[in-house]
């Protein structure tokens, strides 16, 4: 059954984000949706905020709508998640060129593609969503104020119906883009809580928080699916979605509300998840799953070439 603990936040808005001058965010996928809506939030609020893109041309576009929200500067990094090459570049020129981050928000991603590679061979749903966001962290948590510094992990309701199977963990036998999505997921809360744990033993004051947006109206949706379920979204996200910039909150209650616990889980709490009150989320008991935790930790720094240390 699913877990969670005792409400610590409920009903959270932005009303609740304080003065943010003086820290430093960077966020993944920072030019459109969740991330872009997270963005504006923390600008308004005076932070510095640097969004981590794929597309350069859609980044400072982003920069655009985000300029002059507040007191704080605003800068763009060429980051493709799906390319390592390019993970470990922007992470060299992220050291050379800011100083420590008050979070890391790893919030980029794509959803429900057909049956493609990362440029390294991963498929794209768990190489993007997760491995890369492995790298990432791997080559940036030292850059993580460790005083007050977060690595905040977007993942979603869908980890509820993920399964890591070890065996296939690229889907090479029956590919179905669904089940690759929500597999990434729940890797993505698996490794936050791992993080977590492993911050905690070795008695980091750095947290890892992580989020879900809900089910939130956002380009997401019509990137990667396609044939029937791009026509079904189109439908449902008119119809049942919540608009972006709802779904960006828990991310942004992850990112710098004092509230937020060392290995919580944030979002909305209404029917299903998909939408209502944001605070304390429910985390599925797999997602608890230490030793699938621990395992899948040890099999990612494998492929990404890269030791994690806290």
């Amino acid at each position: 059954m699913p877990t969670t603990r005792n409400p610590l936040i409920r009903n959270w808005t932005p009303d609740a984000i304080p003065d943010l001058s003086g820290k430093r965010y960077l966020i993944t996928g920072g030019n459109s949706g969740i991330g872009l809506e997270a963005a504006k939030l923390l600008a308004r609020a005076n932070a510095d905020v640097v969004l981590a893109c794929r597309n350069t041309a859609k980044g400072r576009a982003a920069l655009d709508k985000i300029a002059d929200t507040g007191f704080g500067a605003s800068d763009l990094l060429t980051l493709d998640l799906a390319d390592m090459a390019s993970i470990r570049a922007a992470a060299a020129e992220a050291k050379e060129r800011f100083g420590t981050f008050t979070a890391l928000i790893n919030n980029a991603g794509v959803m429900q593609t057909p049956k493609v590679k990362t440029k390294d061979g991963f498929e794209m749903q768990l190489g993007t969503n997760h491995l890369g966001h492995v790298l990432w962290t791997a080559l940036m948590i030292g850059r993580v104020d460790p005083w007050e510094g977060r690595v905040v992990t977007v993942a979603s309701i869908v980890h509820k119906f993920g399964r890591i199977d070890f065996d296939n963990l690229m889907l090479e036998r029956g590919y179905d883009a669904t089940r690759s999505y929500a597999r990434s997921k729940l890797a993505n809360l698996l490794f936050a809580l791992e993080l977590h744990r492993r911050l905690e033993a070795a008695g980091s004051k750095v947290k890892s928080v992580a989020c879900h947006p809900g089910y939130a109206n956002t380009a997401l949706q019509f990137k990667g699916p396609t044939g029937l379920f791009k026509l079904m979204y189109t439908f449902s996200n008119a119809l049942i979605a919540q608009p972006a910039r709802l779904g960006a909150w828990p991310t942004v209650l992850a990112a710098c509300d004092e509230r937020a616990v060392p290995g919580g889980y944030y979002g909305p709490t209404g029917p299903f998840d998909a939408r209502g009150p944001v605070g304390d989320a429910i985390i599925e008991k797999r997602a608890q799953d230490e030793a699938v935790a621990e395992r899948l930790w040890e099999v990612s720094e494998e492929l990404v070439g890269e030791t994690l240390s806290v």
